[in-house]
C-alpha cells in the first residue's frame, strides 16, 4: 500500500509540474502574496524579536499543554460551556454527531476548518443524513466543485475568476462569466439563508486561550460570526496544539498570523468565545460544545525532534516559498495538510507507512524554515522524517541498495574514476532514464575531475 500510495503522489507530480496553466495561476497568486506580505511585515518595528517571542510562547504551552487544557476547559465549563475530549477521528466524529441526533439537527453550515476536513466531517456527517454547508466563499467554491482545499489558507487559490464563474454556471446556473463581484454576490445570497435555517453552527478555532478559557477565530468574510450567532448551538472542533497560555498574547498572535497568512496588518474580524451566550448577552448559542482532538498529536508531541511543529499557527506561508509546493500543487499531496509543515505532520497523524515519502518531497533549502512566523525548524524536521523512514525500513529496496552503492562509489576515489565516460553515461542513462532523462537532456559524463585537475597543473 505505501509503495501504490508513493506511486500515486510521482504520478500526479509529474502531471502537474507539466501543467503550464496551473504553474501561471499558482505564480501569480502567490506574487501577489508576496507583495502584500512584504508591506505586512512593516508594521513590527522588530520582527525577529516578535517571531522569537511567538516562539517562546508556544514553546511555554506546549510544555505545560496538560495544565493549559485542564486550565483552559475548567474556564470553559464555568461559563456554561462542554468540552469533549477526542482520542481518534471516530471519537471526534461520534460526538459531533451525537449532538446532531440530540437537537434532531438536518443541516449545519460551518466556517473554515482545517481540522473538520482532518476528520472528514462533511462526508461522515453526508452519510448520516446532514447536510452540512460550507460558508467561507474559498471553502464553498471547493464544495461545489467535489473538492478537498488546496491550501491551508487560501483553499481555491488553484482557480482562476474565469474557472470560478464557469463553476458557478455549472452548479448554480449563474449568467456566464461573471466577474468576481458578481461571483461573491451569487455565494452571499445562496448562503445568507442558511444561517437562520441551520440547527448547529461548527467551526474550528485558530486558538484556545488557557487563561480565559477561550476559543479564538480570525476570518475576513464575517462568516464564522454568522454561523456562530444565528444557530441555538455552536460546535467548535479544535486540535489540542493551538493553545497559547494566555489572552494577552493575541496581541502578539493575531498580527503575526494575519501578516505571515495574507500580508493583512490584521484580518477583518477576530472572535474569542468563552461558552454560550449568557444572562446578559443578546445574541450568540445556546450551547457550546469544544472538542479537542488529539489525533496523534500527543504522539508527535512526545518525540523531542518533532515537538516544534506543534507550534504551527497553520498561516500557509511555509507552502508559498516551497518550490516543491509551487511546482506539485497541494492536492498532490493527498493530504490534509500539505506543503512543508504537512510533509512533516501528515504521516504521524495519518498513516505513517502510507505518508512517509512526503518528506522526500523537499529540496531541504531551509526556505520553509526561514518563512515561519514562530521560527520552526521544519526542513530540520523534514529530515528526520527522513531518517525515521529509513531507520523502520520503509524506504523501498530498490532505492536503499541505489543509495548504498552510490555511498561505496562516493567513498572511493579508485570507483569514482573506475570506467570511461561512456560507461559512466550508459550506466546513468539506464539508472535515471526514466526520471531525469524524461524531461531533460541527457546527462553526459566526460573528463573526471582528477583528470580535469592534472592538466591544469600541466
Amino acid at each position: 500500500m505505501a509503495t501504490a500510495t508513493k506511486k500515486e503522489f510521482l504520478f500526479k507530480s509529474e502531471l502537474k509540474v507539466n501543467d503550464f496553466e496551473h504553474k501561471r495561476k499558482i505564480s501569480h497568486a502567490i506574487s501577489k502574496y508576496n507583495s502584500a506580505v512584504a508591506d505586512g511585515k512593516k508594521q513590527f518595528a522588530n520582527l525577529e524579536a516578535a517571531r522569537k517571542i511567538s516562539k517562546n510562547k508556544k514553546w511555554e504551552a506546549i510544555e505545560k499543554l496538560d495544565e493549559k487544557l485542564l486550565e483552559f476547559e475548567n474556564k470553559f465549563s464555568a461559563k456554561g460551556g462542554n468540552v469533549i475530549w477526542a482520542e481518534t477521528i471516530e471519537e471526534a466524529q461520534q460526538s459531533i454527531l451525537d449532538i446532531c441526533k440530540k437537537h434532531q439537527c438536518k443541516t449545519v453550515v460551518k466556517s473554515k476548518s482545517m481540522v473538520t476536513e482532518e476528520i472528514h466531517l462533511n462526508k461522515f456527517l453526508e452519510q448520516n443524513a446532514i447536510q452540512s454547508i460550507e460558508t467561507d466563499l474559498g471553502e464553498y467554491i471547493q464544495q461545489l466543485d467535489n473538492e478537498a482545499p488546496y491550501h491551508i489558507v487560501t483553499p481555491a487559490m488553484h482557480k482562476s475568476k474565469e474557472d470560478i464563474a464557469r463553476l458557478f454556471y455549472k452548479k448554480l446556473n449563474t449568467e456566464a462569466n461573471l466577474s468576481p463581484e458578481e461571483l461573491t454576490l451569487v455565494a452571499r445570497k445562496k448562503l445568507r439563508s442558511k444561517y437562520t435555517k441551520a440547527q448547529i453552527g461548527i467551526t474550528g478555532g485558530n486558538f484556545l486561550v488557557a487563561d480565559v478559557g477561550g476559543v479564538c477565530l480570525t476570518e475576513n468574510e464575517g462568516n464564522a460570526r454568522l454561523t456562530t450567532a444565528f444557530p441555538p448551538v455552536h460546535i467548535a472542533v479544535v486540535g489540542i496544539e493551538k493553545m497559547i497560555p494566555s489572552i494577552n498574547d493575541l496581541n502578539l498572535f493575531w498580527p503575526l498570523l494575519s501578516t505571515y497568512g495574507t500580508g493583512q496588518k490584521q484580518t477583518v474580524y477576530n472572535s474569542i468565545f468563552t461558552g454560550p451566550k449568557q444572562i446578559n448577552e443578546i445574541d450568540g448559542p445556546e450551547e457550546m460544545y469544544v472538542i479537542l482532538l488529539d489525533n496523534g498529536r500527543t504522539k508527535l508531541i512526545s518525540d523531542p525532534k518533532l515537538r516544534e511543529s506543534a507550534y504551527c499557527i497553520r498561516c500557509g506561508s511555509c507552502l508559498n516559498v516551497c518550490p516543491v509546493y509551487k511546482n506539485i500543487g497541494g492536492h498532490t499531496y493527498n493530504t490534509t495538510y500539505s506543503g512543508p509543515i504537512g510533509s512533516v505532520i501528515s504521516p504521524h497523524l495519518d498513516n505513517y507507512d502510507e505518508q512517509n515519502h512526503l518528506s522526500h518531497a523537499s529540496s531541504l533549502c531551509g526556505s520553509c524554515t526561514d518563512a515561519c512566523p514562530v521560527k520552526i525548524n521544519i526542513h530540520g524536521m523534514l529530515h528526520y522524517n527522513r531518517s525515521l523512514a529509513k531507520s523502520n525500513s520503509t524506504t523501498d529496496k530498490n532505492e536503499k541498495w541505489a543509495w548504498r552503492l552510490w555511498q561505496l562509489s562516493m567513498r572511493k576515489r579508485s570507483l569514482v574514476d573506475l570506467g570511461s565516460a561512456a560507461v559512466k553515461n550508459k550506466v546513468v542513462h539506464k539508472l535515471f532514464g526514466d526520471t531525469w532523462s524524461k524531461n531533460r537532456t541527457d546527462l553526459k559524463f566526460g573528463k573526471t575531475f582528477k583528470q580535469l585537475y592534472k592538466e591544469s597543473k600541466k
